[in-house]
């Protein structure tokens, strides 16, 4: 089928430099970790000011499409390929629930049925509640768009939404959004694949992470910035790659009662029915990652990879490292979290805390470093630790673990206790163990109800999904 190009005028010429650098639907206070071993502080004034990305002065717009119907949409396209380009699009008009949430129902931009959509050089602000910015439901619809700036100011009001096994593709694009449950980057139920390339990603509302995924989605070469709620969220069995990204996560706000604690990176299931339960991963390469207020990462009630190579982690929030626990989200006893941590050529510094219902597998590889404690409380849930390749591990507190694996010199207890199966290890000496196995059962539960967190009002899931109400989210 031949493309319908809609208001497609010469490329302008763009007045501001590109460099890419720093980045959820209708939401944790931190036990701050010790540490003999002093690590350079990174503060809010040290990290480098973002290059200037692109701005909606910096496009040509050639016709204003507006739409302030509720739940209508200023662009639609329907099982048909159509491409757009230097224009403006404006969205008022309300929505609520399922229908805007899972569907797209009041949209600024929607695609469907298998359509493709191309969008470049475009401006998107939307105003009404329950307005994503641009839309790509369904298997087959696929939405390209390129150095375009979107604005929202709604609450449930995403700017790039993917449901339903739809696939989004952006590149060189700013986002932000100021309204609650407004993730700059969000998923729903059904999920995608979305792939986002260089921009900038801001979220200032309360339950607004820069990306909040039921779906599997890739960034890279990006800045991300929230200033209210987690940096990243990954719910169910899907996923979160983050390639030479800059996250910044200031989660001081929260939009849920079900946990204690605030966070950079949350993975966790809610049992909502809008994400499938299994093995979820988030995977950061390069970049770097600075956490403002409490942990960095925080799992629970679901099984999860974390996998970490030459990332720049920086904890200013006084929290721990890792918190594997329990919350509000699941049954109570079978809610844990189970990671396992695949750290290569990285420093991690920071505590580590697992609970007695659930368990950590770390590995350790290729020159890695972590400086801190495990469960310097005591014995908790299970914890396997593995370091090969020239990797060490130095304590900053009495230590809990499991089952130990290590070579002579791999360990420095630095004046601390390190106790494996309740034996403290005698440094200097090489040890065997065995990993944890974990057999993940659903967690089910009630939950509670509401919704946190860049996903939207949860409310009734659609016919042939779970019943009740979903349980809130972070």
């Amino acid at each position: 089928m031949n493309k319908k190009w809609k208001n497609r005028m010469l490329p302008i010429v763009l007045t501001t430099a590109m460099v890419s650098m720093l980045v959820v639907g209708c939401g944790v206070d931190a036990a701050k970790s010790s540490s003999s071993v002093e690590a350079e502080v990174v503060t809010s004034a040290s990290i480098e000011a973002p290059a200037s990305y692109l701005t909606a002065d910096d496009i040509t717009i050639n016709e204003t499409l507006e739409n302030s119907e509720d739940g209508g949409h200023a662009i639609t396209a329907d099982a048909e390929d159509v491409s757009y380009s230097n224009i403006k699009v404006v969205k008022t008009g309300e929505a609520s629930g399922d229908e805007a949430d899972f569907y797209g129902e009041n949209a600024a931009i929607y695609a469907t049925n298998g359509a493709t959509l191309d969008l470049k050089e475009i401006v998107v602000e939307t105003a009404g509640t329950h307005a994503n910015a641009v839309f790509s439901y369904g298997d087959g619809t696929t939405v390209n768009i390129s150095d375009s700036v979107i604005t929202t100011s709604g609450n449930c009001s995403g700017g790039l939404m993917t449901t339903g096994g739809g696939t989004m593709n952006a590149s060189n694009l700013t986002i932000h959004t100021t309204g609650n449950s407004s993730a700059a980057i969000r998923s729903d139920r059904g999920g995608g694949i979305v792939n986002v390339t260089g921009g900038s990603y801001t979220t200032d509302g309360t339950g607004s992470p820069v990306i909040y995924s039921t779906a599997d989605i890739t960034v890279s070469d990006a800045r991300m910035e929230s200033t209210a709620s987690q940096g990243v969220v990954v719910e169910g069995k899907n996923s979160v790659t983050l390639n030479d990204v800059t996250l910044i996560a200031d989660n001081n706000t929260k939009n849920s009662n079900k946990s204690d604690y605030y966070q950079a990176v949350m993975i966790y299931q809610s049992m909502s029915g809008d994400a499938a339960e299994g093995e979820a991963s988030f995977t950061m390469n390069g970049g770097s990652l600075t956490n403002q207020n409490g942990d960095i990462f925080f799992v629970n009630n679901t099984l999860c990879t974390i996998n970490l190579s030459h990332a720049e982690i920086v904890n200013n929030g006084g929290g721990v490292f890792l918190r594997a626990a329990a919350a509000g989200w699941g049954s109570e006893g079978s809610n844990g979290g189970h990671v396992t941590m695949n750290a290569s050529s990285q420093e991690i510094n920071g505590d580590m805390v697992v609970d007695d219902v659930s368990s950590l597998n770390l590995y350790l590889t290729d020159g890695s470093t972590f400086t801190g404690a495990i469960n310097s409380d005591g014995d908790a849930g299970e914890v396997y630790v593995e370091l090969s390749g020239g990797s060490k591990w130095v304590l900053t507190g009495d230590s809990y673990i499991t089952s130990l694996t290590c070579d002579a010199d791999s360990i420095d207890l630095n004046g601390h206790t390190l106790y494996v199966n309740g034996v403290a290890y005698t440094e200097g000496t090489a040890s065997s163990g065995d990993a944890i196995e974990v057999t993940i059962t659903s967690s089910g539960g009630s939950g509670g109800s509401g919704a946190p967190d860049g996903s939207g009002d949860m409310g009734t899931p659609p016919e042939g999904g779970p019943g009740g109400t979903p349980p809130a989210k972070p």
